[in-house]
C-alpha cells in the first residue's frame, strides 16, 4: 500500500472512530425514552440547524447534484436546489416554531405520536398507520445509505461492496444504538462542517487547474444548453435538448413539498431547547443549504474544466459522472501527504452525507417500532430501562433489514431516496400544515389524508406516471394535492373537533 492511499484510509478510519467515540460519550447521558429520542428537549440552535441539514442532505449533494451539473448541465440541478431551499425555509418558518410549541404541549416526543395526541386518537391508529409509513419508506432509504458507503469503498479501494456496506452499517448503527439522538445529532453537527470543508476545497482546488473561473464558464458555454434554465446538453447527441417547460419545472421544484413530512427533520424542531432559538437556527440553516447546493452545482462545472484541462477522462454516463467529486479528490491526493489527508477528509464528506441521513432514519423508525407501535398501540407496558433496551434492539433490527435490501450493488440509490421522499411528503405533508394550522382538521379527516397520499405515490408512480407526457411528473406532487383535498373534504364532513382539542390548538398558536 503506497503513503497516499495509506493516509486517506488513515484519515477516514480515525473519522469514523470519531463518529463512535461520540456514540459512547452520549450512551450514559439517555436517561428515559424522551432522552433516546428527542435529546430532552435540550438541543442549541446550531446543532439544532446544521445537525437537520446534515440529516437531509445525504449523499446526492456531494455526488448527484455535482454528476448532474457536470454530464447536463444546470438546468435540472438548479430548479431542484430552487425548490428544495425554499422548501427549507418555509419549513424552518411555518413549522419549527409552531411543531415545537405544540408538541411540547402534548407531550408529544415523535411524529406519530404528534398525530395521535394532536387529534385525541385514544387508541393510537394515527400514531400506527403513520410508524407504518415510516419504516416502509425508511428501511429502504437506510438501505440506500448503506449501500452508498459500500459503493464509495469498492471504487476507492476496490473493497469487496458487502464488506464495505456492511462495515458501514455496524459503525452507523454502533454511535446511533448507543448515544441516541444527542449522539446523532452532535455526528450530524460534525458531518455538516466536513461536507462543508469537502466543497470549499474541491471548489478551490478545481478552479485552480481548469485555469480560472473564467475558463470553467468558457467551457460550460461551449456545450449547447449547458448553462440554461429551460434546455440541458444532451451528451448523446451533442447537441440542446429541451428540459420540458413549465411543467417539469413545477414537477422538480415540488421536492421542497417533502420537507413538510420528513420525521427525521421535523424530531428537530421538537428537540430545540428553546423556540425563541429557531428564529437563529432558521437563518443558519436556510443559508447553508442555498450555499451548499450552490457549491455543489458549480462542482459539476468546475470538473467538466478540469477535464477540458486535461486532468481527467472525460465522465461519459450518470453513474461515472457522480464520482467526479471523487475524482477531483484523488488529484489533491497526488500533491503529498498533507494533501492526501485532506483528499481523505473529502472522502469523509462524502461519508458524512450519507451516514448523517442513515443515523436520522434508523432512529425515526426505532421510535417508531417501539414507542409508536409496541407501547402505544399494543398496550404494552413497561418501564423506562426496558423502552431503551427495545428502541436499541429496534435499531438493530431495522439496520439488519437495510443491509439486506443493500445487498445489491447495482440498485439505484437515487430512485430509492425520491420514491421515499414522495413518499414522506405525500403521506405526511399536507397532514403536518394541517394539523398545525387548520383546527378544523379532524381525526377522520387526518387518517383518510395519510393513507390517500402514501396510496397516491404508488398509484401515480406506477400507473400513472408509465402513461408520460403531462402525467410523467414527479409523485410527490399530485400525491401531496390528493392527501390535502382529502384531509379537507373528510374533515367538513365529519363532526367538528370538540373544545379540548380546540383549546390545545389556539394555545400552540399563541
Amino acid at each position: 500500500m503506497n503513503t497516499i492511499i495509506f493516509c486517506i484510509m488513515a484519515t477516514i478510519a480515525v473519522y469514523l472512530l470519531g463518529m463512535l467515540a461520540i456514540g459512547f460519550i452520549f450512551s450514559k447521558n439517555n436517561g428515559d425514552s424522551t432522552d433516546f429520542y428527542l435529546g430532552g428537549r435540550k438541543m442549541g440552535p446550531f446543532i439544532t440547524a446544521m445537525s437537520a441539514e446534515a440529516s437531509d442532505m445525504s449523499s446526492w449533494l456531494l455526488m448527484g447534484l455535482p454528476g448532474l451539473a457536470y454530464l447536463s448541465g444546470i438546468c435540472e440541478p438548479f430548479w431542484t436546489a430552487l425548490g428544495l431551499g425554499i422548501g427549507t425555509y418555509l419549513n424552518w418558518l411555518l413549522v419549527s416554531r409552531r411543531l415545537r410549541r405544540y408538541s411540547s404541549n402534548i407531550n408529544a416526543y415523535t411524529v406519530p405520536q404528534f398525530f395521535s395526541k394532536r387529534f385525541h386518537d385514544d387508541k393510537n391508529v394515527l400514531s400506527a398507520i403513520a410508524a407504518l409509513v415510516i419504516i416502509i419508506f425508511f428501511v429502504p432509504y437506510t438501505a440506500s445509505g448503506f449501500s452508498a458507503c459500500g459503493k464509495l469503498f469498492n471504487s476507492l479501494f476496490g473493497v469487496n461492496y458487502v464488506v464495505a456496506m456492511v462495515v458501514s452499517a455496524l459503525i452507523i448503527t454502533g454511535y446511533t444504538v448507543l448515544g441516541g439522538f444527542k449522539a446523532v445529532s452532535t455526528t450530524d453537527f460534525i458531518q455538516s462542517c466536513v461536507m462543508t470543508l469537502a466543497l470549499i476545497v474541491v471548489l478551490g482546488f478545481g478552479i485552480n487547474v481548469a485555469g480560472g473561473w473564467n475558463v470553467v464558464i468558457d467551457n460550460a458555454k461551449a456545450l449547447p444548453g449547458h448553462i440554461s434554465l429551460t434546455q440541458f446538453y444532451d451528451a448523446s447527441t451533442g447537441s440542446a435538448a429541451s428540459y420540458g417547460g413549465v411543467i417539469a419545472i413545477i414537477s422538480t421544484m415540488a421536492w421542497g413539498l417533502g420537507y413538510f413530512g420528513m420525521p427525521h427533520i421535523l424530531l428537530r424542531f421538537m428537540a430545540i431547547e428553546d423556540e425563541a432559538k429557531l428564529r437563529l437556527s432558521r437563518r443558519v440553516a436556510s443559508v447553508w443549504v442555498f450555499i451548499a447546493m450552490a457549491a455543489a452545482i458549480v462542482i459539476g462545472l468546475v470538473g467538466l474544466g478540469v477535464t477540458k484541462a486535461g486532468a481527467l477522462d472525460y465522465l461519459d454516463s450518470s453513474a461515472s459522472a457522480e464520482t467526479i467529486i471523487v475524482k477531483l479528490a484523488g488529484l489533491i491526493s497526488e500533491h503529498g501527504v498533507f494533501a492526501a489527508v485532506i483528499a481523505g477528509l473529502i472522502l469523509a464528506g462524502i461519508l458524512a452525507a450519507t451516514m448523517s441521513t442513515a443515523d436520522s432514519q434508523m432512529l425515526a423508525a426505532a421510535s417508531s417500532v417501539s414507542e409508536n407501535i409496541i407501547v402505544e398501540f399494543m398496550g404494552k407496558k413497561m418501564d423506562e430501562a426496558r423502552k431503551l433496551l427495545i428502541a436499541r434492539i429496534a435499531i438493530i433490527i431495522i439496520a439488519v433489514f437495510g443491509v439486506i435490501f443493500a445487498l445489491d450493488p447495482n440498485s439505484s440509490v437515487f430512485r430509492i431516496v425520491s420514491f421515499a421522499w414522495a413518499g414522506f411528503g405525500g403521506a405526511f405533508g399536507a397532514l403536518m400544515l394541517c394539523a398545525l394550522f387548520w383546527k378544523r382538521t379532524t381525526r377522520e379527516g387526518a387518517l383518510a389524508g395519510m393513507i390517500a397520499g402514501g396510496a397516491m405515490v404508488f398509484i401515480w408512480k406506477f400507473l400513472i406516471k408509465p402513461l408520460g407526457g403531462v402525467f410523467s411528473i414527479y409523485e410527490l406532487l399530485p400525491a401531496f394535492l390528493v392527501s390535502l383535498i382529502v384531509i379537507i373534504v373528510v374533515s367538513l364532513l365529519t363532526k367538528e373537533p370538540d373544545e379540548t382539542i380546540i383549546s390545545e390548538f389556539d394555545q400552540a398558536k399563541g
